[in-house]
């Protein structure tokens, strides 16, 4: 077994994290690329393999579920696994799955999604304990905020350099460059992290029990965080993965600017995390209350200005900033709550956000059929981040506990 000792200096420090901290944070900008990706070229997809929006709509569903259903089974299986080789693996199923999905139909690629989805549950899975294992508690949020940087950049960089990729090849471009990607982030992994176990951890003296993390899960406290992460998720994704299709549809915007207004709201979603990140801290609840219900007014907002670009522009920044506002006080109540056994509950939380996103096809979909527009999903958007006002409220009241 390699010895611990490398990382317990490195977690000391108060400097910079460990860089296998920032290599994680790395291959989850490589693999989240895949799923914002694919909102920016859903009309292309649709068009491509004949099938019609809200069709194309569900591979983004599949994608997720596949994460909902593999994320918690695969934390518990990978407990005593060596954390280098779980993540390594991952993401090897995880470009293996893309590419499969690009040299097939539709249903080929509609099953490759679920089997990459859950590839990447199990990358963000691992990757988070990993991380939370390379330094000492009090550092915790800090590289839990690194790693899950990783999506911001991939919203920022991945998803519309990706778009714009495949504007000039065609749809499958982008998805070609992920899965490079990604295998540039298993290299980095190989090279950059220790070959350690589960129970190599400074801050465990004890290696991680199944029972203990199944124990954490009956806590109410960590379900109805759960129920947050969901809604709000789903509240700002609904928005921003028909985002394209407003843009071309309503807005009448031409579709090589459709990368650059999508990276608005990764730009947004960076000034959200690192509000976010500092208003955490000493208050969480100061923050998704703020986050949420900046959702609601900014998603209805968007349903009033989406016919004027001037109004647009600043209304997807902002939205992307109040979503990521919330993301780093998620992650810390959870692991506040869960402190004792994070691994299933850390999991759980990267399902729960993945549950968000699977629903808001299926929900855009009901609306499609019964023949209300585009601007509806801002509508749905708005109802489901007021929904989560109520249940931050409970969670403060409960207390810090």
């Amino acid at each position: 077994m390699v010895s611990t000792e490398p990382m317990t200096a490195r977690s000391a420090g108060s400097g910079r994290l460990p860089a296998g901290v920032y290599l994680m944070g790395f291959s989850l900008f490589a693999m989240g690329s895949a799923e914002f990706l694919l909102a920016g070229v859903l009309p292309a997809v649709a068009d491509d393999l004949d099938v019609s929006l809200s069709s194309a709509g569900l591979l983004i569903t599949a994608f997720a579920v596949g994460v909902v259903v593999g994320g918690p089974p695969f934390a518990v299986l990978s407990l005593r696994w060596p954390r280098r080789t779980a993540l390594v693996a991952t993401q090897a199923v995880f470009a293996a799955g893309v590419a499969a999905g690009l040299l097939g139909n539709y249903q080929v690629l509609l099953v490759s999604r679920a089997v990459s989805g859950i590839a990447y549950a199990g990358f963000f899975a691992v990757a988070s304990v990993t991380a939370i294992g390379l330094v000492t508690p009090d550092r915790n949020a800090r590289a839990s905020g690194v790693v899950v940087s990783g999506l911001s950049l991939a919203m920022v960089a991945g998803g519309p350099a990706g778009t714009l990729l495949s504007h000039f090849t065609d749809w499958r471009g982008g998805f070609w460059a992920v899965v490079a990607l990604t295998v540039a982030g298993m290299a980095g992994c190989l090279l950059g992290l220790p070959a350690t176990t589960g129970s190599d951890r400074p801050s465990a003296a004890v290696a991680p029990r199944v029972s203990a993390e199944l124990a954490t899960m009956r806590r109410p406290a960590l379900w109805s965080m759960y129920a947050i992460t969901v809604l709000t998720t789903a509240a700002y994704m609904i928005s921003f993965n028909y985002l394209a299709a407003m843009l071309t549809e309503i807005t009448a915007l031409p579709e090589v600017w459709v990368p650059a207004i999508l990276a608005l709201f990764g730009v947004g979603s960076f000034v959200g995390l690192s509000i976010g990140g500092r208003v955490s801290d000493r208050r969480p609840h100061l923050a998704l209350l703020t986050g949420a219900s900046a959702i609601v007014f900014l998603s209805v907002v968007l349903v009033a200005v989406v016919e004027e670009v001037w109004a647009v522009v600043p209304t997807v920044f902002l939205l992307g900033v109040a979503a990521f506002v919330l993301n780093p006080a998620i992650y810390g109540r959870v692991f506040a709550i869960a402190a004792d056994a994070p691994t299933l509950a850390g999991a759980t939380t990267v399902s729960a956000f993945q549950l968000g996103i699977s629903i808001t096809p299926v929900l855009a979909a009901a609306a499609f059929t019964q023949g209300a527009s585009l601007t509806s999903v801002g509508w749905i958007g708005a109802a489901l981040a007021a929904a989560a006002v109520p249940l931050v409220l409970l969670d403060r009241a409960r207390g810090a506990g």
